[in-house]
C-alpha cells in the first residue's frame, strides 16, 4: 500500500540549505542529502490552506498575539502529553535556539557554568560559549547499544558557578527517549543543587511505539517551577523555515523576567505566517503525524535490516524518537575526517559527521530519515557501493 510519503519531491533549486548547499558545505558534487534535520515532504495540506489562506488576504502588516493560537498549543500539549498548561505560560519565540541563547544570557552571568550532556545536538556548545559562559561536559555514558546520563558524574562536575542544565529530550543525535525513572532522578539533582532546566523538547511529538515523552517540567511541582520547556511545531510538521517557537514557563518570576528581556532585547515579535501554520499543524494536523510516525518507523527498520545484510560492519543504533538514525561506524577502523572524506567521495553521500556533536560521537554518523523510501534506498545504495570497494 502507497503512502503520501512515497511521494519523491524534487527541493533542488528551491533555496533548500538541505539540498542546493550541500555539495558546497561538504566540499563534494552530486551528493545525496541525508544531513540536516528537516523533511522532504510537505507539511499537512490543512497547514498549507491555512497558509495560503492567510497569504491571500495580501497584508503582512504587524501581528499581536491570538488567543485561538494559545488554544491550540495548549490542546496539543494537553492531548499529547496530559500536560495542562495556562495560556499566561506561553512566551513566543523565533526558535528553540534563540530562546535557549536568551534563556542562557537572562539567568546567567560571564563565567557561570552550563552544563551539557554529549553527544548532543551541535548548537548546544557554541550557545554556551558564544556567551562567555563555561561549557561543562556531562557525557552520556554508551554500552555499545544504549546510551544512559551519567548520573554520578553529573555530580561531581556541579559547583557553586553551575547555574544551568541544559537537557536535550528526546536526545538528539542519539534517539532516546528518556523514562519517567530516569528523569526524576536527573531532576533530584537538579533540585538538590538549585540548578535551572532548560528543556530542549523539540522532537516530543517523534516517538516510537512502546515509549512515551514525559515533559521535565510535569515531574513535580519543583521541577515546574524550576523548567523552562522549549517547543515548536517545526521538526513534527516540517516547519523550521517559519521561525515559530514557544517556551512554556510556569513559574511566574521566570516568565516575568523572561519576557522583559525579550523586550529589552526588541525580540519579542513572532512570525505572524508561522503563527497560522502553528494554528493549523496543532488543530488539524494529528492524523498526518500519525501517519508519519508509521512511516518512519518503517523507514528505520529498512535501514536496519539493510545494513545487517549488507553492511555488517555498521551498526544501527535502535532510535526510541526523532527521525534521526545514529550509526556507529568504528568497525569501518576510520577516523572522523577519513570517514568524511570516504561517503563524500566514494559513497556521495551526506551525513551528519558525528564528531560535531561532541568528541563521543567520534564514530558515529547520523543519518536523516525524513524522506521517502526510495530516498533512503537511494542513499543506501551509495553507501553500500563505497562499502563494498573497502573489501
Amino acid at each position: 500500500m502507497t503512502s503520501r510519503f512515497d511521494q519523491v519531491e524534487n527541493r533542488k533549486g528551491t533555496s533548500s540549505m538541505k539540498w542546493d548547499a550541500v555539495d558546497k558545505l561538504y566540499e563534494g558534487e552530486d551528493l545525496w542529502p541525508m544531513w540536516v534535520a528537516d523533511m522532504d515532504f510537505p507539511a499537512p495540506p490543512q497547514v498549507i490552506k491555512a497558509i495560503q489562506e492567510e497569504v491571500g488576504r495580501g497584508i503582512f502588516g504587524y501581528p499581536v498575539r491570538s488567543a485561538s493560537v494559545d488554544t491550540a498549543v495548549q490542546s496539543w500539549v494537553k492531548r499529547r502529553f496530559n500536560w495542562n498548561v495556562d495560556a499566561e505560560q506561553l512566551v513566543y519565540t523565533s526558535g528553540v535556539v534563540p530562546a535557549i541563547a536568551q534563556i542562557i544570557k537572562r539567568f546567567t552571568e560571564p563565567g557561570d557554568k552550563v552544563i551539557i550532556q554529549p553527544p548532543v545536538y551541535y548548537p548546544f556548545f557554541n550557545v554556551v560559549t558564544n556567551q562567555d559562559r563555561k561549557l561543562i561536559e556531562n557525557p552520556l555514558v554508551f554500552d555499545g547499544t544504549h546510551y544512559r546520563m551519567d548520573l554520578d558524574h553529573l555530580q561531581s562536575v556541579i559547583d557553586q558557578e553551575t547555574k544551568i542544565l541544559l537537557l536535550c529530550s528526546p536526545h538528539n543525535p542519539v534517539g532516546r527517549v528518556w523514562t519517567e525513572e530516569e528523569l526524576k532522578q536527573l531532576a533530584e539533582i537538579c533540585i538538590k543543587h538549585d540548578l535551572l532546566v532548560i528543556s530542549d523538547e523539540i522532537h516530543c511529538d517523534i516517538i516510537f511505539k512502546g515509549h512515551e515523552h514525559i515533559p521535565t517540567a510535569t515531574l513535580s511541582d519543583e521541577m515546574s517551577q524550576r523548567t523552562i520547556t522549549c517547543m515548536a511545531p517545526s521538526k513534527t510538521f516540517n516547519l523550521a523555515g517559519l521561525q515559530t517557537s514557544y517556551t512554556i514557563i510556569p513559574n511566574p518570576a521566570l516568565r516575568r523576567k523572561f519576557k522583559n528581556h525579550l523586550s529589552q532585547e526588541f525580540l519579542n515579535m513572532f512570525h505572524s505566517i508561522g503563527a497560522v501554520a502553528m494554528e493549523a499543524a496543532y488543530t488539524d494536523g494529528e492524523s498526518w503525524l500519525e501517519e508519519f510516525l508509521r512511516y518512519v518507523e518503517g523507514n528505520v527498520q529498512f535501514v536496519k535490516a539493510y545494513i545487517e545484510e549488507h553492511m555488517p560492519k555498521i551498526k544501527v543504533i535502535q532510535p526510541e524518537g526523532t527521525y534521526l538514525l545514529w550509526l556507529d561506524c568504528s568497525g569501518l577502523g576510520m577516523t572522523a575526517q577519513e570517514r568524511k572524506k570516504w561517503l563524500t567521495e566514494q559513497a556521495k553521500l551526506a551525513l551528519s559527521n558525528g564528531i560535531v556533536f561532541g568528541k563521543e560521537g567520534e564514530p558515529f554518523e547520523r543519518m536523516n530519515l525524513a524522506c521517502s523510501r526510495n530516498s533512503v534506498n537511494e542513499g543506501l545504495k551509495r553507501l553500500k557501493n563505497a562499502y563494498d570497494s573497502l573489501k
